[in-house]
């Protein structure tokens, strides 16, 4: 990718992640929602071909070459959908009290029978389960169950139509995250070259392991936690990802409401602790699928993530179906950057700040972020091969940019998503002399410092070696 001088530096630390679809998949719109703050692209594997994914991801590849800035791309696999079959007349309606019948028999049902064609489901029902349906609109309650079928009572109920989602809170089911369209998936995007992987649907632990043994390091492993049970192993899970994201949609489906900000506030910051970033998803600007201006508990939720040290926010229908995708960027990069701009941010950032570990790297890094607030300092330059030294300084939530040089594209690439990270492909150093020129003269091409200013540089010697962070240097911007 050719070095452009004119590169486009964000003025904010937090990342924001836009979802492509059939509003935003021209060439000239992904520009746009580029130009207008978006960071990180999703190909959402639940809906569109495969040649569309390719298209948006050509697009995108071309205006990383246009604009001279590595550009993250994630894709987000479906996962297993659980949905009930259809209706004799497309729909019944369901009150409290009533019965009704689960069962395997494809057979259009009605008031009291339908289809649920997953045997899964029925294996791990117990006599007192409850089972959501419609994003949780209806509740129903297993009063029998046998390998092929479940008696239910319905708790709350409404109008319940063909092929409408199923939840099973509270039960781990016998299904692997993988299904085989997913697996399909998997293949293609790791063939077209994305940077991360969204596993949907994890339980627990070993579904992380399968796909991290298919992925085979192609690209970062990013766990949604969108499942109770996996909430039950996070510490397990946010130790075998290489990223998260609180997905409270589907969270809010399968708990209670009123548990979903205290769980993506403990989710935040266990990643953080764990120095891995943390996507905030879902619903954050719902209202500018139809609107041109969100609603102020939207806002406040953007702000909430920002104010907690989210690595990113996501845009989902909001860019990829809404009428109004360039404005949903806009609003949420504004709404970033008056969060950062008030004292009171830098305040809750630093109290919820996690103690270095106990290895010379860390202790470097954490002297780097102390040194560059005691001196204002510009930005903290990382030197890195594989990341590791800018996700330790990310780990730190400084206060001023992290100017990330690597001679890796794909490291550039994935880092993009990280909080506070403006990273740059560039050749490796030989020397710390070449070393604090570069640095140097990128801080000042990119815009990040001008002469004058000082930087705080940290890498590891001998030079390329990863994770091996051990230098800490001063050095003055030259004009």
């Amino acid at each position: 990718m050719k070095r452009k001088t004119s590169a486009i530096r964000r003025n904010r630390l937090i990342k924001i992640v836009a979802t492509l679809g059939p509003a935003s998949s021209t060439p000239e719109r992904i520009r746009e929602l580029f130009m207008a703050g978006a960071d990180v692209f999703r190909l959402n594997f639940s809906h569109g071909k495969h040649e569309e994914h390719q298209a948006r991801y050509v697009a995108i590849r071309s205006l990383e070459e246009e604009t001279g800035r590595p550009i993250c791309v994630m894709a987000d696999l479906q996962g297993p959908k659980l949905r009930v079959g259809t209706f004799r007349d497309g729909s019944i309606d369901l009150r409290p009290g009533m019965s009704l019948r689960l069962d395997l028999d494809r057979t259009p049902g009605d008031s009291a029978r339908v289809c649920l064609p997953h045997p899964e489901i029925f294996e791990a029902l117990v006599p007192g389960a409850e089972l959501l349906m419609d994003d949780g609109r209806i509740r129903v309650r297993v009063a029998r169950c046998g390998r092929d079928y479940a008696d239910t009572v319905v708790v709350t109920g409404t109008k319940l139509s063909d092929r409408k989602g199923v939840n099973v809170p509270n039960l781990v089911l016998p299904l692997s995250p993988l299904t085989p369209k997913d697996r399909d998936d998997l293949r293609f995007a790791l063939d077209l070259g994305v940077d991360w992987i969204a596993l949907s649907f994890v339980q627990r632990p070993e579904d992380v392991a399968e796909a991290r043994r298919l992925i085979a390091g192609r690209a970062s492993l990013l766990v949604k936690l969108e499942k109770p049970s996996a909430i039950e192993h996070l510490e397990e899970l946010v130790d075998m990802a290489d990223g998260l994201m609180v997905a409270r949609g589907d969270l809010g489906v399968e708990m209670p409401a009123e548990d979903v900000p205290s769980l993506q506030k403990r989710i935040i910051r266990e990643a953080r602790i764990a120095g891995k970033p943390v996507i905030v998803a879902t619903q954050m600007l719902e209202s500018m699928v139809s609107a041109p201006t969100p609603t102020r508990a939207e806002a406040s939720d953007v702000a909430t993530a920002v104010y907690d040290g989210a690595d990113a926010v996501m845009l989902s229908a909001e860019t990829a179906s809404g009428q109004y995708p360039l404005e949903a960027v806009s609003i949420m990069d504004r709404i970033a950057k008056r969060v950062e701009a008030d004292p009171t941010y830098r305040t809750i950032i630093d109290a919820s700040h996690a103690d270095p570990q106990s290895t010379s790297a860390d202790a470097i890094t954490a002297a780097a972020r102390s040194v560059a607030t005691t001196i204002s300092a510009a930005a903290i330059v990382t030197f890195t091969t594989r990341g590791t030294t800018a996700l330790r300084a990310a780990r730190e939530r400084p206060a001023v940019p992290i100017l990330c040089l690597t001679p890796n594209i794909d490291t550039a690439r994935r880092l993009a998503m990280v909080f506070g990270v403006h990273a740059v492909q560039t050749a490796d150093v030989r020397s710390l002399n070449e070393m604090t020129d570069k640095a140097s003269r990128i801080a000042r091409e990119d815009g990040i410092a001008v002469p004058g200013q000082r930087l705080v540089i940290t890498a590891g010697m001998p030079f390329g070696t990863p994770g091996a962070t051990n230098v800490l240097r001063i050095a003055w911007v030259e004009g």
